[in-house]
């Protein structure tokens, strides 16, 4: 849009539409839901398939209609509007491209006409969850509904089970940042699929409802660490503790696995970081170790082997349930308790200071002085507690909203 003039630039900001606003998706259980928008939900980021700025030029009342129906996730994919920019009124600039940048990334065979997409809906009567069923558990709702779901372990061998995913990793694009479809050739996968059981017309269906990815890496000499790597719950689910469920039905699988060391989790949103500490910290309160007296003494190698051998925790992890369990138990009133705890926490984070000390050390040694002091990376005392503290009153305030929801989920 270099070459368009100035006056010609404020009109076409009237065809700059957000694309988050623009997208429209359905998990679509019976033709009256296509009218129904409270089946209607919206993208958390589009910026993946549509670029960082999040905006489509050329359209006036976009619409774009990304539907699955809600059992096979068979697609359907369209778009409306009610104007289009005309290139020959705008010095030749073109609207952008509405379905490709989808339909590049979803794949082949979706469906453009409505009427077809509707017949597809029928057929999901007859869908089977693929793989094996390894859990099912209810939620109550708060509007007192009880709804029951199963979860289905699937791998790269179960048979129709690839086809399948290929529908249903298309939502992560809109839901987890930095996106990336994994190698299914890799049979170190393994697929947790979640799915709503749900009657009609008293035939039971199943509605996919989100999944787990699992990586089971190799651990010497014939052992594995499974590392989960992706999660996704569809906003239709959340916020009734699927998730929490869909975790829990990871650790039910490989606890009582011998070969299990433990289990690792790739890159964790700050979402999923607080779901994993709120479960971690249900599991581990049941522990000996992790008793009100115990927690008290301070953190144990008794703590990092019981949780290891129990629940399959890495020490790292254990290190962070002590702390939000230590928090727990800490008279906050009592200002000497407090400040131990503190001074617990702190000292665990001024690890990274002492090593940089060390380093710098055996530097010191190996370098002239002036090499020494083009190195120099240590940071001042003052910036160090500033530092902590700030580490620190984070770290604080994740832990009180995990232990939030541990009180709540008491109550419940």
């Amino acid at each position: 849009m270099a070459g368009v003039s100035g006056i010609a630039k404020s009109s076409l900001q009237y065809f700059v539409i957000d694309s988050n606003e623009a997208l429209e998706f359905k998990l679509v259980r019976s033709p009256a839901d296509l009218d129904d928008d409270e089946t209607t939900f919206k993208p958390d980021m589009s910026h993946q398939v549509y670029g960082d700025s999040e905006q489509i030029f050329g359209y006036s009342g976009l619409r774009i209609k990304l539907y699955y129906s809600a059992c096979r996730l068979t697609t359907y994919l369209s778009h409306t509007y009610v104007e289009k920019v005309d290139p020959e009124k705008f010095e030749g600039v073109e609207p952008d491209e509405v379905i490709k940048p989808i339909a590049e990334r979803i794949p082949p065979g979706y469906l453009t006409s409505l009427n077809d997409f509707t017949a597809a809906v029928q057929k999901d009567a007859s869908f089977r969850p693929f793989g094996e069923m390894q859990r099912r558990f209810a939620i109550d709702l708060e509007s007192g509904e009880q709804k029951t779901f199963e979860v289905y372990l699937c791998d790269v061998s179960t048979t129709g089970f690839l086809e399948y995913h290929e529908r249903m990793q298309t939502f992560i694009l809109w839901y987890i940042d930095a996106a990336s479809y994994i190698d299914v050739d890799d049979d170190k996968w393994k697929f947790f699929v979640a799915y709503e059981k749900y009657q009609d017309n008293g035939n039971p269906q199943y509605a996919f409802a989100g999944y787990m990815t699992v990586y089971e890496y190799y651990a010497y000499p014939s052992n594995i660490r499974p590392r989960i790597s992706q999660m996704l719950v569809l906003p239709p689910f959340q916020r009734i503790g699927l998730g929490a469920e869909m975790l829990n039905s990871i650790y039910s699988y490989y606890k009582n696995d011998a070969k299990v060391l433990d289990i690792t989790v790739e890159d964790p949103s700050d979402n999923f970081a607080r779901l994993r500490d709120f479960i971690d910290s249900r599991n581990c309160l049941k522990l000996e170790c992790f008793q009100p007296p115990v927690l008290l003494q301070g953190f144990t190698e008794a703590m990092v082997e019981e949780a290891k051998k129990k629940l399959k925790l890495n020490k790292r992890q254990v290190r962070r349930v002590y702390e939000i369990l230590r928090l727990h138990v800490t008279d906050r009133s009592d200002k000497e308790a407090y400040r131990q705890y503190r001074l617990d926490v702190k000292n665990r984070l001024n690890v990274q200071y002492k090593k940089e000390d060390r380093d710098m050390e055996k530097l010191k040694k190996f370098l002239k002085p002036e090499e020494y002091a083009a190195t120099m990376t240590i940071t001042s005392r003052d910036q160090r507690l500033e530092s902590l503290e700030r580490q620190y009153a984070e770290l604080e305030e994740h832990y009180v909203h995990v232990l939030e929801r541990l009180a709540s989920a008491e109550l419940s």
